[in-house]
């Protein structure tokens, strides 16, 4: 059950791959002028700033560790508080724990993103980012969200690990806060497997990043270096065969996310006139990833007796994408006095009950999303699951 990229693992992949083995050379860092390093992860953090319009790239083992090394990258200290959306991934929460900082879950709306209004209310003396989750290939409404940010001072790093390469009217996702964070793991858009990135503009936030990255270290050393360190960190590096693989797909992003595109308004114009049935806000829609098509019902009920026939689920039953299946996270929001609990954000609630995510290129029961189509549907079969989606609806 893979994201896009991992459908299209070709001989692009496989050659990059082959040359770092032949090579004999595994290891991040080398020396430019060894022909025996090849500089794979260097080659991908240079052409993914490049095509992102970002001053700095870094890679990193996890969309995880690029989260938790931003944070701590732009200063968040323990008590902090961090504003977060109540439907993401867990690592969102996690990463902002593992800082040190307090999440402070926030209402979605209908783009199943952050609710900016909702954030105004969630800002206190200790409030210090705003973490916008681009869940599900979908951009946020950056504009609000960063003039709440511009008129309280706050940090914004945007959580853009399931939309690498999607845009908000024109800007690439993750270069419109201070700092973005990716993920490159097997149900992304493009994949190796495990992996991460980071981007931003801020020269000294790369410059930290990357020491939290790599024991202290300084940018792109070429071999061990010795000598005072200000800081510590910890090992989030990739090696160069996640490195070769990462390249080769992102070399396809823009290949992916136009057919991605292409079957999505297929399959969406197919279902248009379902009673009952609408389609989730889309802030920018030139910019999605269209990696999923999230249907709204206008009832709880109706969702999940459609979601029933068609051997799906409805979304807020989806498992850890969810706040309030999140037993580990849950027994921490209590301890810190903070809402938790089905029933703690209404208004999510009600949204992801009566939402189902339907597959166009992430096939993921993880995310609600096991019944819909792939990258390599044919438009027959685009079709043939437009008119099984619209039997369940009339059943």
């Amino acid at each position: 059950m893979p994201g896009p990229g991992a459908y299209l693992i070709g001989e692009e992949e496989i050659k990059e791959v082959l040359e770092v083995l032949q090579s004999r050379y595994l290891f991040r860092y080398g020396d430019l002028s060894d022909k025996n390093f090849k500089q794979k992860v260097y080659t991908l953090e240079k052409e993914f700033a490049e095509y992102c319009g970002a001053g700095y790239a870094l890679a990193t083992s996890s969309g995880s560790g690029s989260l938790l090394v931003s944070l701590l990258a732009l200063g968040i200290q323990p008590g902090d508080e961090v504003i977060v959306p109540a439907y993401t991934f867990v690592a969102t929460y996690s990463s902002a724990i593992f800082a040190g900082a307090v999440p402070v879950l926030c209402e979605i709306d209908e783009s199943l993103t952050l609710d900016p209004e909702a954030v105004e209310t969630k800002i206190t003396s200790k409030t210090k980012a705003i973490v916008p989750v681009h869940m599900l290939g979908n951009p946020c409404r950056m504009d609000a969200i960063m003039d709440i940010a511009g008129r309280h001072g706050l940090l914004v790093l945007e959580d853009a690990c399931q939309a690498a390469g999607g845009s908000y009217k024109g800007k690439k996702l993750g270069t419109i806060g201070r700092m973005g964070a990716f993920s490159l793991n097997i149900f992304k858009t493009i994949t190796t497997g495990d992996g991460g990135m980071i981007v931003t503009d801020d020269k000294g936030l790369y410059t930290r990043a990357f020491a939290l990255h790599d024991q202290g270290h300084t940018p792109n050393r070429a071999g061990v270096q010795v000598g005072r360190r200000s800081i510590l960190g910890l090992n989030f590096r990739v090696n160069e065969l996640s490195g070769a693989v990462a390249l080769a797909q992102l070399r396809k992003l823009d290949r992916i996310l136009e057919t991605l595109r292409s079957k999505k308004t297929k399959f969406k114009q197919s279902i248009a006139n379902v009673p009952g049935v609408s389609f989730r806000t889309l802030p920018d829609p030139a910019g999605e990833c269209a990696t999923l098509c999230t249907v709204l019902f206008d009832s709880a009920e109706k969702a999940g007796r459609v979601a029933r026939t068609l051997g799906t689920t409805t979304v807020d039953q989806s498992g850890w994408h969810v706040y309030a299946n999140m037993e580990h996270v849950n027994r921490y929001l209590k301890e810190a006095g903070q809402p938790y609990g089905k029933g703690a954000y209404p208004r999510t609630d009600n949204i992801l009950s009566r939402a189902i995510n339907i597959s166009v290129g992430v096939v993921d029961a993880g995310l609600g999303a096991a019944f819909g189509i792939n990258i390599n549907s044919s438009d027959a079969e685009i079709r043939q699951k437009a008119e099984s989606f619209i039997r369940a609806c009339k059943e």
